[in-house]
């Protein structure tokens, strides 16, 4: 078996992403708003505040991995708000919207000059300290978050109505 090109490396992270993004896709499946900012759980989690957060968070790294910018610092005021859907924000919309931004973080992965380059990540009150990470860690984070959060997001929606990405993936 021969080593996969650098091409193949990059369309299998984009797969991976995307594959990733539609198991919690499928978790939202014929749920409405009002239902996407119900708790089901002890936790202050919900589906739509879920949702908010991968979205804000791929738009994020997507910024980090163009400007890579040395002296990024996190704007942590954002945080009250990252996990939770807006009032003035729909399922629909933010679907609509991760999905431009699914786009970018494809084009990205196909164009960026070299996986193994490193990017500065802005500092923050927990990591005061500039930390470089390559660009392939950066998406395997990115990976990471989403698989995380569709944990989260598959026991948020059983909860809710019992329904699962299992058993949704067949509907």
């Amino acid at each position: 078996m021969t080593a996969p090109s650098i091409s193949q490396e990059r369309e299998d992270l984009i797969a991976m992403l995307d594959a990733q993004r539609e198991l919690f896709r499928i978790t939202l499946r014929g749920i409405d708003d009002g239902q996407a900012r119900q708790r089901t759980t002890v936790s202050e989690l919900t589906l739509g505040g879920l949702l908010h957060h991968l979205v804000s968070c791929e738009r994020h790294w997507h910024t980090v991995l163009v400007e890579r910018d040395e002296n990024a610092k996190l704007d942590v005021s954002k945080f009250d708000s990252e996990y939770r859907l807006a009032p003035e924000e729909t399922v629909e919309g933010l679907l609509k919207e991760w999905e431009s931004v699914a786009d970018d973080i494809a084009a990205l992965i196909r164009s960026v000059d070299d996986l193994d380059a490193v990017v500065p990540t802005p500092t923050s009150p927990w990591v005061p300290e500039r930390v470089w990470q390559t660009v392939r860690f950066t998406l395997l984070h990115i990976f990471r978050e989403l698989a995380h959060h569709s944990g989260h997001a598959d026991i948020l929606r059983e909860a809710l109505d019992g329904a699962s990405s299992t058993y949704q993936r067949n509907a």
